[in-house]
């Protein structure tokens, strides 16, 4: 069995790789040399520079994410385009390019790596790797959060739960830039300064406030028109709690465990509540919708009106320490693998 982190050596001037050979909590993570085939059709060779860190993450770890093993780590990061396989024409050798996917591009965790020419998104000049490694899925998921899943007008308001990490980040400034209103929920005095620094209208730390009333006072007894919720289990019911007659509850995560069954029956009741559970997977399936998802977030980033606080740096070695930073509650904003 492969111990933690440890350089498993087969062979000299190897990639080096975060892998799992069973799945469990962060300890089966352990670092190993590893060969990186010549790309083949329709793929790429890259050389990584930045390597996202994403809560996402750990659902494959865990096997919420069930994939065959052994297996690699991570599904997004930026560097450079080191070859090019047969028949593959939207990016050539040099190019500075990210890519974020699913089992399609898993392994993102090392050093070099071969994955689809379509995976990959060229890097605009004002967008570096560790922001594109930070923003790639926060970024997209946040995309589609605010411009496909509802149709946002200026003055309506958000219930955003975790608003002091990644993706709540980029949601509230985003979200600002729109005209809404931002509630954001945090577990600390420290994320509540962050979130407001980020835009935030009103901030509830929940390790002292119940968070249903504390909205209803805030939106004077109406509700908020759209939650937001990536804490999952033990945050459902307060959720619901805090949506205005006919509001939409999005389960976009399930930091805390996995939504227990429920009778349908309750969103009727708490007011024709209406509720999805949305992956970003297919909200860029389509190739335009992608990039159009894409122009907007890079062009808020490179000139500002969204800013990256990119607050913790590992080395690929400490991918355990990493999780456990993760699950732990401890990260604050944007995360970030260096290469």
């Amino acid at each position: 069995m492969a111990q933690p982190l440890e350089c498993q050596s087969e062979g000299e001037d190897m990639a080096q790789a975060i892998r799992m050979d069973r799945t469990g909590g962060p300890e089966v993570l352990y670092l190993q040399d590893v060969e990186v085939a010549a790309p083949g059709p329709g793929q790429v060779r890259l050389q990584h520079k930045a390597v996202g860190l994403n809560y996402a993450d750990t659902y494959f770890r865990s096997g919420i994410y069930p994939v065959p093993l052994p297996s690699g780590m991570g599904v997004e990061a930026a560097g450079v385009v080191l070859a090019v396989g047969e028949g593959v024409d939207n990016v050539a050798v040099g190019d500075r390019v990210t890519y974020t996917g699913f089992t399609n591009t898993l392994g993102a965790y090392s050093t070099e790596h071969v994955v689809p020419a379509n995976a990959l998104i060229r890097l605009p000049d004002g967008i570096d790797f560790e922001t594109a490694a930070c923003i790639t899925m926060r970024g997209l998921t946040s995309a589609y959060l605010l411009r496909r899943i509802h149709d946002f007008q200026p003055g309506q308001s958000i219930l955003l739960h975790a608003a002091a990490g990644g993706v709540g980040l980029i949601v509230t400034q985003w979200a600002k830039l729109l005209g809404l209103t931002v509630i954001g929920t945090v577990s600390t005095d420290a994320k509540a300064e962050m979130a407001r620094a980020h835009g935030c209208d009103h901030v509830i730390n929940y390790s002292h406030e119940d968070v249903a009333p504390r909205v209803r006072a805030l939106t004077d007894g109406r509700g908020v028109d759209v939650v937001f919720d990536s804490v999952g289990k033990d945050t459902f019911m307060a959720s619901l709690d805090s949506l205005k007659r006919r509001g939409l509850m999005v389960c976009v995560g399930t930091a805390s465990g996995t939504i227990p069954p429920f009778d349908p029956q309750i969103l009727a009741r708490k007011g024709s509540l209406y509720l999805t559970r949305p992956a970003l997977a297919d909200y860029i399936a389509d190739p335009l919708e992608k990039q159009a998802l894409l122009a907007e977030l890079f062009d808020h980033v490179a000139h500002g009106r969204i800013r990256i606080d990119i607050q913790k740096r590992y080395a690929l070695q400490d991918a355990v320490q990493a999780h456990r930073d993760l699950e732990s509650r401890k990260t604050v904003g944007a995360s970030v693998f260096v290469i």
